[in-house]
């Protein structure tokens, strides 16, 4: 794929009014997300679940794309035809996630490093023929009374970079995702230094492994206090805090920045989302790639059983249309009552 046709896709991937589903679970996570409606994880079951979300009606509509775990990626719809190929059809890009998750990085207590390099050439070239347009990489930054360090931070945009740089070979675009996590009691100040010091870090690597900006799709967290933090902010600190840290990172060739929701509510995520693209021209599209804050509603409507799907693609299309108004900054809270 040409330096172009890298471009478009990820100008795709952050269309206007429209957003990434993120649905790359690990087995393990998507077992706690069925534990909590008492659904066991099978093979089929998981099936069932990603079915229900990708074939609601309209969801194209707001939907640019869809991270696919593995196992997805290789799995048909319940009328036969694989997903990555439904998905297309419905004018939805698929996407495929190919880290091997974060180890904990040795000799450095408390942080961690994105491991899942050795033989990414070889999957990329397997992943692009079952039909994957983009991949993502999760390099993740948990902030502690000393860390992270500049050593955590520099392995795991190294590691972003190479992954980067094998897509691009590949013909695959590469979402780059450096999450600074919400865990802890740090302040919304704390985590603005640790972002920008990340995505600082994560974009001298890009430009030292020659990566297309132009190509690539940045998925960072926002800019909030952590979980335990006893001073809170208000949706219009998350949304400054954020844009500045962008401001000051993200060159403006990149097509798109789509967060992540890391914790936060459906709404909240949505609502921080919408402000941001309140405040002024941006270089970019801000827009969302959401997991937990996308499938939490829809999760619990359809509670794995057949006759509550459509319950759920009622849940599903609703936040999937809300996040869809938020990138065009014309959400407002009210409209969770409708």
């Amino acid at each position: 794929m040409t330096a172009q046709s890298l471009a478009a896709v990820a100008q795709a991937m952050v269309a206007p009014g429209k957003g990434i589903l993120a649905a790359d679970e690990s087995s393990g996570t998507i077992k706690k997300r069925f534990d909590s409606i008492k659904l066991e994880s099978t093979a089929e079951s998981r099936r069932a679940y990603r079915d229900m979300l990708f074939t609601t009606p309209g969801a194209s509509e707001f939907i640019s794309g869809v991270i696919l775990y593995d196992e997805t990626l290789r799995q048909s719809t319940l009328g036969g035809t694989p997903f990555p190929k439904y998905l297309a059809q419905q004018g939805m890009l698929p996407g495929i996630k190919v880290d091997a998750g974060a180890k904990a990085l040795a000799g450095f207590p408390g942080e961690t490093v994105t491991e899942g390099l050795d033989g990414l050439r070889e999957r990329l070239k397997e992943y692009a023929g079952l039909g994957a347009k983009f991949a993502k990489w999760r390099a993740v930054i948990a902030i502690g009374p000393d860390f992270p360090g500049s050593f955590s931070l520099a392995a795991n945009a190294h590691a972003l970079a190479r992954y980067a740089a094998l897509c691009q070979e590949a013909g695959i675009v590469p979402i780059v995702e450096p999450e600074v996590l919400m865990d802890g009691d740090h302040t919304i100040a704390r985590c603005e230094a640790v972002t920008t010091a990340a995505l600082e870090r994560t974009f001298i690597e890009l430009r030292a492994h020659r990566v297309d900006f132009a190509g690539m799709v940045l998925k960072p967290n926002m800019v909030v206090p952590g979980q335990d933090c006893k001073q809170k902010a208000s949706v219009r600190d998350v949304a400054e805090a954020t844009l500045r840290c962008l401001k000051a990172t993200v060159p403006a060739t990149v097509p798109g920045i789509a967060f992540l929701s890391g914790g936060q509510s459906p709404e909240e995520s949505t609502e921080h989302l919408a402000v941001m693209n309140t405040l002024g021209a941006l270089p970019w599209q801000l827009t969302f790639s959401y997991g937990r804050a996308l499938q939490a509603p829809s999760l619990k409507a359809w509670g794995g059983k057949p006759e509550a799907v459509k319950a759920g693609q009622a849940a599903f299309y609703k936040r999937a249309r809300l996040n869809g108004l938020a990138h065009a900054g014309q959400y407002g809270r009210e409209m969770e009552a409708a």
